[in-house]
């Protein structure tokens, strides 16, 4: 259970790395009586930072986190992470689960499919490429670099690959590295599918805004989506918003506050 002392001066860790987790950094900062600590991965070197304190790297698995939570004296631990980073939510739950502190999770809506969208759902990101590599067709792929060795193995497709740095992953034997940050506007994903006549899409269903509009592109062209379905993240109730996480973590406070006798001095 959050005690006394550590609403009085209440720490809250941020697990991050996305738009939504710099939104509530940027929300939580400012507030008196919270220190707010954003913990990202750091898997790219130009790294984005939220405001306030951040930590950069892992944990060591979910008794490093455990740890860091007693030891850091962490009261509230929110899950801002990517709709497709699975491993440390699960290990967010078991951690705090195993030290009594409360989890808020945002779970980023996904994109639905609209009236046009070729959509070909697979599980994974091997049977994404086992899809697109049944015979000669050029494949634009844009999924982070973490994935990108399922595809080291395809012989018979070319992929026009977009990412943020130089992958260090084995890369497949037919490709272009286009090295850029999103957003993207619409124009631009028109022209790069044209540019390159490319034949399918590969993406994650990462929903937000910031990448959406190459699933604009390629409806608006009649190209086929490969979309690899979100993995399981969470056992807990979740939250859409970073508002919606806010008024949780503000009822938290409130709640303990009011049966401790603390609300005074607590926004």
């Amino acid at each position: 259970m959050v005690s006394a002392t550590q609403i009085a001066q209440l720490r809250v860790l941020i697990l991050g790395g996305t738009s939504e987790g710099a939104q509530l950094a940027a929300r939580l900062s400012g507030r008196a009586n919270l220190s707010v600590i954003s913990s990202l991965a750091g898997r790219v070197v130009d790294l984005k930072l939220p405001e306030g304190e951040v930590r950069v790297g892992g944990f060591g698995g979910v008794d490093g986190l455990a740890s860091y939570l007693v030891n850091e004296k962490i009261a509230v631990v929110i899950d801002v992470t990517h709709p497709y980073a699975a491993r440390i939510s699960q290990h967010a739950e078991i951690a705090c689960r195993r030290t009594g502190l409360p989890l808020i999770a945002l779970d980023r809506p996904p994109w639905n499919r609209l009236d046009g969208d070729r959509w070909h759902e697979v599980d994974d990101f091997q049977s994404a490429a086992k899809f697109v590599d049944r015979e000669k067709t050029r494949v634009f792929l844009s999924i982070g670099r973490q994935e990108l060795a399922s595809f080291s193995v395809c012989s018979n497709a070319w992929f026009l690959i977009r990412a943020i740095e130089k992958p260090t992953e084995q890369l497949p034997p037919h490709h272009q590295l286009v090295l850029q940050r999103g957003a993207f506007a619409l124009e631009d994903e028109l022209k790069l599918l044209r540019d390159h006549a490319i034949d399918y899409v590969v993406s994650k269903n990462s929903g937000g805004l910031a990448t959406y509009n190459k699933i604009a592109a390629a409806r608006s062209l009649n190209t086929p989506v490969v979309l690899v379905r979100r993995p399981f993240k969470h056992n807990i109730e979740t939250f859409q918003t970073v508002e919606g996480v806010v008024a949780t973590l503000d009822r938290l406070i409130r709640d303990t506050c009011a049966s401790e006798n603390l609300a005074s001095g607590i926004e």
